[in-house]
């Protein structure tokens, strides 16, 4: 293949604006924003199971509570009739007596076990309760973190989709200026090893950073000034100078 020393010259220029794409989509890719966002979420759907847990919990005391007060409700209503009975003189025999006593004595101890029952459920609910609230609380500062982290990826992103604009409209440009068929070439190049073109520096390609032989630069000098070389060893378009060392 045949092309003017300039145009291959282009492909230089052409290759500095790839290897700026290259750049800028590994920065798209490798945000720092992007794994904080990843670990936000992953705390954020954690935490959504661990408040479902809670709420579940402080549900479940929270109606344990309501079947206990209301035991101790229907035995201190019961125990209070009894006292009534007692008080009324209503009752004379004293083995009656003696026992309605002795059911008030045993209704009142009932009573105070229940209600400390209570005071046990009420103490696990008011933790099971400052544990949603701890919970959401984090889950507001988690989701205002991940907002924020979100708005500067977002940014970010625009900045790099604006730069990667301007160099492909360059790329564009010096694209046009290149024949068809040396495009072409180094485009199937560029795909297959990430970069088309290189110059050869010092007798050194600086594609793969490889030493000419002797030989291959005896070769490489005897080729005419339009004619396309390549690396023997990557294979890329080797672009020559007067920095050459030819």
């Amino acid at each position: 293949m045949k092309a003017a020393p300039d145009a291959q010259k282009r492909l230089l220029d052409l290759a500095e604006q790839d290897a700026a794409l290259d750049r800028l989509r590994h920065r798209r890719r490798t945000l720092p924003e992007l794994a904080g966002i990843d670990d936000l979420s992953k705390r954020l759907a954690q935490i959504a199971t661990q408040i479902i847990a809670a709420e579940t919990e402080a549900a479940d005391l929270g109606r344990e509570q309501s079947k206990a007060e209301s035991d101790v409700d229907a035995v201190r209503q019961r125990a209070e009739r009894d006292q009534k009975r007692l008080d009324s003189g209503a009752v004379s025999s004293p083995r009656d007596l003696a026992g309605l006593q002795s059911e008030i004595a045993s209704l009142h101890r009932r009573q105070g076990d229940l209600e400390e029952v209570v005071l046990e459920i009420m103490e696990r609910r008011e933790t099971a309760d400052a544990r949603v609230d701890a919970l959401r609380a984090e889950r507001e500062t988690i989701t205002a973190d991940l907002v924020g982290a979100e708005s500067r990826r977002d940014t970010a992103f625009a900045e790099i989709d604006k730069d990667g604009s301007e160099v492909t409209a360059r790329r564009k440009t010096i694209a046009g200026e290149i024949p068809a068929d040396l495009l072409a070439l180094y485009e199937k190049l560029r795909e297959s090893s990430g970069v088309g073109a290189a110059l050869l520096h010092g007798g050194r390609c600086l594609g793969c950073r490889t030493t000419m032989s002797i030989a291959d630069l005896n070769v490489i000098k005897a080729a005419k000034p339009d004619e396309v070389v390549r690396c023997e060893e990557c294979r890329r378009i080797l672009v020559r100078t007067n920095e050459s060392g030819l």
